[in-house]
């Protein structure tokens, strides 16, 4: 295993908080990092009046302080006020962001790699990466592929699940044939594809991806967890004081809204209430948008985000496919036990900290929620559980298998 190797890490975004990035930091691995924009905390963006960029400025973290960070953040505003100009939107937008984040970043991953004392790993994230591993090629460089996404065949899944769930439009759009053909490119030219579930390296198997090259490593998830109040559950649940599922996310299909509402109505005579945090592109039918046992809640800043997960009793995660789905480990720091699909991260243990769906049906969702229902004491215990896993996705207990994907030779 390679150590000691220099990491050059290049992200889109504030992904995972630049967990990667400040791991390697921490630890003396990081050659640098490279991002679109990065806000240091006495830039003027900050200080418009108005605050115009007030989102641009959440990229920016403290534990990277003293890194060597290449950014465009100038460039990423005039291409922003360009794509807007000519009316870019979709897809378009997306692939055109990419090529322009590549073209940008190619220059600093040459003067990084040659500035390293050893051969360099370029650790790229999916759909932006394709131009960094050419240019690393010719600096031998091992160059590792974030998977953020289940690929191609998860875009399948969402596809099936539109022509299931009509009433659940969201405008679902493929991508075009070339952002698979560039994806794939990625795929070939990478020594390692980092995926971040079981379930990833499964959907990149259905997708004719080379597995042999694929390795798990699980995001890493700092929060600590909370104590649990062992009291708050009831010893019955009733109309006065019923079961509170939370879902809280994105409303799409992807992440299974459709069977969740589904399955709200197969328990209409059972005292559960069921909280809808987030908001999303999927059009709601009207009977689930009145239902009395729905609470629909909207989206709701960061800040309330924790109060949610601490006042719920269990929280849900349907999802289609997901190549993690931090929320798990967010719900399980506030002591919530969590109803997940098995196309999602493994934080899930059944019958210990929550219980996995054998799939995605209203059906599975309803008996699950009844379960709960019936056993509170489980759900107190699943709790307790809960708060314990969390301590699996730490940086020290993950950053030593990312480390490990890359081979000497």
């Amino acid at each position: 295993m390679a150590e000691h190797a220099s990491w050059l890490v290049a992200q889109i975004g504030a992904r995972e908080h630049y967990a990667i990035a400040r791991g390697l930091h921490r630890h003396g691995h990081l050659q640098g990092l490279i991002t679109d924009a990065w806000v240091e905390p006495t830039s003027l963006l900050r200080s418009l009046p108005g605050r115009p960029f007030q989102k641009l400025t959440e990229r920016y973290h403290s534990d990277l302080r003293g890194a060597d960070v290449h950014h465009f953040t100038r460039s990423l505003l005039g291409f922003e006020a360009w794509v807007r100009l000519r009316g870019t939107t979709g897809w378009d937008r997306v692939m055109r962001r990419n090529q322009w984040f590549q073209r940008r970043a190619v220059p600093a991953v040459r003067r990084l790699a040659a500035e390293a004392d050893d051969s360099p790993v370029i650790y790229a994230y999916s759909y932006a990466a394709r131009a960094l591993f050419e240019e690393g090629q010719d600096r031998n460089a091992q160059a590792v592929l974030g998977q953020i996404n289940a690929g191609p065949y998860e875009e399948d899944l969402v596809a099936a699940q539109q022509e299931q769930h009509p009433g659940f439009d969201e405008q679902f759009v493929r991508a075009p044939a070339r952002y698979w053909e560039h994806w794939r490119e990625e795929c070939e030219m990478a020594d390692t594809i980092v995926v971040n579930s079981d379930w990833s390296r499964t959907a990149l198997d259905e997708a004719g991806i080379e597995t042999d090259k694929v390795s798990v490593v699980p995001l890493i998830y700092e929060a600590d967890p909370i104590s649990v109040d062992e009291d708050a559950y009831p010893k019955q649940f009733s109309a006065e004081r019923p079961l509170r599922v939370l879902y809280l996310g994105t409303l799409t299909l992807r992440k299974g809204i459709a069977p969740l509402l589904e399955a709200a109505s197969l328990v209409e005579d059972r005292p559960v209430e069921w909280w809808i945090v987030g908001d999303g592109p999927v059009t709601i039918p009207e009977p689930y948008r009145s239902h009395e046992q729905i609470r629909w809640v909207g989206q709701v800043p960061r800040s309330e985000v924790d109060a949610y997960y601490r006042d719920a009793d269990v929280f849900i995660l349907p999802t289609i496919s997901d190549g993690f789905a931090l929320t798990q480990l967010e719900a399980q720091a506030q002591g919530l036990p969590v109803i997940a699909s098995q196309r999602c991260g493994d934080v899930v243990r059944h019958g210990q900290n929550g219980l996995r769906l054998g799939a995605v049906t209203p059906e599975e969702i309803a008996d699950a929620v009844v379960q709960c229902l019936n056993h509170p004491d489980r759900l107190r215990d699943m709790a307790v559980q809960a708060t314990s896993r969390v301590a699996d996705f730490r940086e020290e207990a993950v950053l030593p298998q990312l480390l490990s994907v890359v081979q000497e030779g």
